[in-house]
């Protein structure tokens, strides 16, 4: 039987960073993954010859090189990366669209400052306040439990631009209905509004096959292919894993990506009801015979909602095309800008309703589903239909099969463990359930806790 100092559960972005981090401290560790490709939530695919992105939309937290204390500063010197490894093109500009109003952001934040004091000149003073407010949380610190929503009406007036500011933060990381926990919102609104969107050249394999090679370089073990079927417990402590073969490895440490409801399970304990997520979405991406520009489609990212109040939860129906981001990845800078143009379409589905389509109708559902929404977004942006030449629609339940989320919920469950502990001796979480949000989120998460629960030690001398 094999032994390591720790286990990874999924080569996703926070199993990846935990691994590198281990590593370079010559920890031996294994990343096991599931399934054929890097990435979890975040990787990519092939299909009619062109290779797609999956879960990126934009990367978070965009700060410009050597910028003093931001995640992404942080992040780069944890892993011994450089800046410009990453290939960032910073995008011109993103908007919110709502019935009557309309704001655009853009790395630079006073860009958004300006329109919400044109378009709600009553909140521009209070607006102020309340980025000052945003930027004094101490995103470290332990909080009581406080409703995002709540605050933001405390500190606004007006209630379409609570609305327009929650809109994008819903959809960039919340696993709860129509909210999201004040110091989640803190962090959302920071790492988009305060700080910024890019994307790397090439998509999000750029970034994958850095933290690929940086894992290599350091010495630790990944095994594609390798699904974990249960964690072994015994006297309420990690003693290794049994993947899918049979095969059992070793090691008094195990550091999960997999989620908190789904870990539990690998443990053969079962999580509350309640803590299994309800967040699931269907995405269509388009392939277009011209750049969106040429549409007049410009923005970056997209945000929009048909209504004066966004609706953020789970569909009665197999959708909800009343509100929804669109990611335009030709609209971000780009030194080698890309062959043909992109449209990717994000709307609220029901996981439940999807699973239970018999095959041939779900096939033809998710065509009408994906037209419904861009026919919705086409109040605000141009129809892009005529001149699609290819589209790739996937569900709930093609998430769930790529990720093993419960639920087929994208950010997991609306109960987060900060510290990581699950309550069994030497198993851990990181990625999504762990707390941390998006993709320099995930990638920090898994830096935490392997410095937090395989560090320590060495990095206190």
């Amino acid at each position: 039987m094999k032994r390591y100092d720790t286990i990874v559960i999924g080569a996703g972005m926070s199993g990846l960073a935990a691994g590198i981090r281990l590593a370079q401290f010559d920890r031996s560790v294994v990343i096991l993954e599931r399934h054929y490709l890097w990435g979890g939530l975040n990787s990519f695919y092939k299909l009619a010859g062109r290779r797609f992105d999956v879960g990126l939309h934009a990367l978070t937290n965009y700060v410009p090189p050597r910028a003093k204390g931001a995640p992404l500063t942080r992040l780069l010197k944890q892993l011994r990366l450089r800046h410009a490894d990453l290939k960032l093109g910073e995008q011109r500009f993103s908007a919110i669209a709502f019935p009557g109003a309309r704001l655009s952001f853009s790395n630079d934040p006073t860009r958004l400052e300006e329109e919400v004091a044109g378009a709600f000149p009553n909140d521009r003073d209070n607006f102020r306040r309340l980025v000052e407010r945003v930027r004094a949380f101490d995103l470290d610190g332990v909080h009581a439990p406080e409703s995002a929503r709540a605050v933001l009406a405390e500190e606004l007036s007006e209630p379409l631009l609570v609305e327009m500011l929650l809109l994008p933060v819903l959809y960039y990381g919340s696993p709860s209905e129509d909210d999201v926990p004040w110091d989640q919102f803190a962090v959302l609104f920071r790492s988009i509004f305060l700080e910024g969107l890019a994307r790397p050249e090439g998509g999000i394999r750029t970034l994958l096959d850095l933290l690929i090679q940086r894992y290599r370089e350091a010495g630790g073990e990944l095994r594609m292919r390798t699904g974990v079927r249960s964690i072994r417990v015994e006297n309420g402590a990690a003693r290794g894993v049994v993947l899918d073969d049979g095969t059992e490895l070793e090691a008094e440490r195990v550091l999960s990506s997999a989620g908190w409801v789904e870990t539990m399970r690998l443990c053969g304990r079962e999580a509350p009801a309640a803590d299994v997520g309800r967040l699931s979405f269907l995405e269509s991406i388009a392939v277009l015979d011209t750049p969106p520009a040429e549409l007049g489609h410009d923005a970056a990212t997209f945000f929009f909602s048909t209504e004066d109040r966004c609706r953020y939860r789970r569909p009665d129906a197999l959708v909800d095309v009343g509100s929804g981001v669109i990611s335009a990845p030709t609209n971000f800078a780009s030194e080698t800008p890309l062959p043909e143009g992109l449209m990717r379409l994000t709307v609220l589905a029901n996981h439940g309703r999807w699973c239970a389509l018999p095959e041939e109708e779900y096939r033809a559902e998710k065509e009408r589903a994906a037209d419904a929404a861009v026919a919705s977004a086409s109040r605000f942006v141009p129809d892009w239909r005529p001149h699609t030449v290819f589209r790739d629609v996937f569900t709930p339940r093609t998430i769930q099969h790529f990720t093993g989320h419960a639920g087929g919920a994208v950010y997991g469950s609306p109960r987060k463990h900060k510290d990581g502990e699950t309550g069994i001796d030497g198993v851990y979480l990181c990625g999504t359930d762990q707390g941390y949000l998006g993709v320099i989120g995930a990638l920090i998460s898994g830096i935490a806790m392997a410095n937090k629960h395989g560090l320590a030690g060495a990095l206190a001398r």
